[in-house]
């Protein structure tokens, strides 16, 4: 199951850095998977920081950035996967 948290709002190539805004919490660890026109994978969050800091978690409102495995897009949607237990 899938669940939308939120979108980039920008992308540092040279980094592979993804700027997102958050509608919902992001933990470390998390799957997620980015979508966009040209852009479609999943990945597990191995890092979060907020302005330049490392964080465990980010909550709706937050502007938080993710090392990204592939390059993404502006306005590309995030989603939470969510397995579930059973």
């Amino acid at each position: 199951m899938e669940k939308k948290i939120g979108k980039i709002t920008h992308f540092y190539d040279r980094i592979s850095v993804a700027v997102l805004s958050l509608t919902d919490d992001l933990e470390l660890g998390d799957e997620i998977r980015i979508s966009g026109h040209t852009t479609d994978f999943t990945q597990k969050i191995t890092s979060l920081e907020i302005e330049h800091e490392k964080v465990l978690t980010a909550e709706p409102g937050d502007e938080v950035a993710l090392k990204v495995i592939e390059p993404v897009r502006k306005r590309d949607k995030i989603y939470k996967i969510i397995h579930e237990m059973g």
